[in-house]
């Protein structure tokens, strides 16, 4: 099956792949919240997406070679969702993306402060991160005493315990 695109620029054919509103969101949450499952995917969003629009991105992440899917041994009817090696490395890409964001769209410190270390951090931090998520979804080797994504959700939740105070 040949797929026919707008245009071989590189901003186009990423946005073909990405483009829609939700397939970002998708990833974050998988990058981010370590949610694997559908309904993990469904019930923890922020943004709260409709299980139909879940599955088709699913789909098209996947056909897309962003995600692979393997059944979950715990249950024949469910799956569990793996990033590939191409969706470890849009990391960078949500990691400007949301350092953007911060300085242009009012955002909320408690959902911002992740992308605020991610940005004072820079590409050495984004590498240790890559590397976790390459043990997690890849089964490569393990990152060693890197932690950045618990250091991540510790910072968030100081701050949403700083603003409830």
């Amino acid at each position: 099956m040949t797929i026919a695109h707008r245009s071989g620029c590189p901003i186009n054919l990423t946005l073909e792949v990405l483009g829609d509103r939700w397939s970002l969101l998708i990833l974050r949450d998988m990058i981010f919240g370590a949610r694997r499952r559908f309904r993990e995917l469904l019930t923890q969003s922020e943004e709260g997406i409709a299980s139909n629009i879940l599955a088709d991105r699913l789909r098209r992440l996947t056909e897309q070679g962003i995600l692979t899917r393997r059944d979950d041994p715990s249950h024949k009817q469910k799956a569990i969702y793996s990033l590939t090696e191409r969706g470890v490395q849009l990391l960078p890409i949500l990691a400007q993306m949301a350092a953007w964001g911060r300085r242009h769209l009012p955002v909320t410190e408690e959902l911002s402060i992740r992308a605020q270390l991610l940005e004072e951090g820079g590409p050495p931090l984004w590498e240790r991160f890559m590397d976790e998520l390459r043990a997690e979804h890849l089964g490569d080797a393990d990152p060693g005493s890197s932690q950045v994504r618990a250091e991540l959700q510790a910072a968030y939740e100081a701050v949403v315990a700083r603003l409830k105070a």
